[in-house]
């Protein structure tokens, strides 16, 4: 069984709330199996925009890094049903547009790679736009989300502002992330100071990276925004320390493909009927709601 499960498990999530959990609008009584997908229905304007290929075939390959947390993509105890906003998303995408996807569970790290050889047609993941990206890969924004802290509960840490902060400090982060790319970027900046660098230890499963906070093998994990705010709300040992910035979260594309167009569609289609709200307020992350989709805009600062 995936090791989401047992950090889904160990953190009450399966059950509802953890013992001592900090009450938030994420905590108990969020159902993840609710349906807000199948009413919707497809439009013929965005369908219109799939190249004729696509339309002929009726099916996009997805490449999904399933095996986050709560609210993003994860699977539920049997291991085989994938949950969570980037599959609303990507699934109400789908019915607007009149295909099925194909999705192929894969490492975080490795589908943007893979878009450039035709492996996907179309990644996601909670993809963060950033200028570095987008020389290589398009993307279709479907959520603002963005990178933010967690510590234990003991942590003196204050809200960090500037990484220099962390001088000193092991942080814990995703492989092949925007979090890993800006700690390396600024790893530089304690030296100049005078500090002790920080240390940067990254982990390919996000299980282990909670587990390595609770047990003080790191000082702070820097991960999504509402990824943290989730997660900490169930486990009571921890707590989410602050947002550090934004990002445009979107799918991914290869460079130039004629998907962007009909994805960007589909997303705005679902912002003005309503079916884009009603997924954000099922995942309890309607502050993150975007007013229109776009084409691979520049890098929030």
């Amino acid at each position: 069984m995936r090791t989401i499960v047992v950090m889904l498990a160990a953190a009450g999530l399966l059950a509802g709330c953890a013992p001592g959990a900090v009450p938030t609008e994420a905590a108990p009584g969020l159902d993840a199996t609710a349906d807000v997908v199948s009413s919707i229905r497809k439009d013929e304007a965005a369908a219109a925009l799939l190249p004729p290929e696509v339309r002929q075939a009726g099916v996009l390959t997805f490449g999904s890094s399933v095996g986050g947390s709560p609210p993003g993509a994860f699977y539920l105890p049997d291991n085989r049903t994938a949950v969570g906003q980037d599959i609303d998303i990507a699934d109400a995408v789908a019915r607007v547009l009149g295909v099925r996807i194909d999705r192929q569970d894969a490492a975080f790290e490795t589908i943007l790679p893979a878009l450039g050889s035709g492996k996907y047609q179309v990644g996601t993941g909670n993809f963060g736009v950033t200028e570095v990206r987008k020389k290589a890969i398009d993307f279709v924004t479907y959520i603002d989300d963005g990178q933010g802290f967690a510590v234990r509960q003991d942590s003196d840490l204050a809200p960090v502002t500037d990484v220099t902060q962390l001088c000193g400090r092991t942080i814990g982060t995703g492989a092949g992330t925007t979090f890993e790319a800006t700690l390396n970027a600024g790893q530089h900046r304690c030296g100049e100071i005078g500090r002790p660098p920080y240390q940067v230890q990254v982990f390919a499963e996000q299980s282990a990276q909670y587990s390595a906070l609770q047990q003080g093998k790191i000082d702070v994990l820097m991960s999504t925004i509402n990824g943290l705010r989730y997660a900490t709300s169930q486990q009571p040992n921890l707590r989410f320390l602050n947002e550090f910035r934004r990002l445009d979260v979107g799918f991914a594309v290869a460079k130039g493909s004629p998907l962007a167009p009909a994805l960007q569609a589909a997303v705005n289609k679902l912002i003005a009927d309503g079916s884009y709200q009603r997924i954000l307020r099922k995942w309890r992350t309607t502050a993150s709601a975007i007013q229109t989709s776009q084409i691979s805009p520049p890098e929030l600062r």
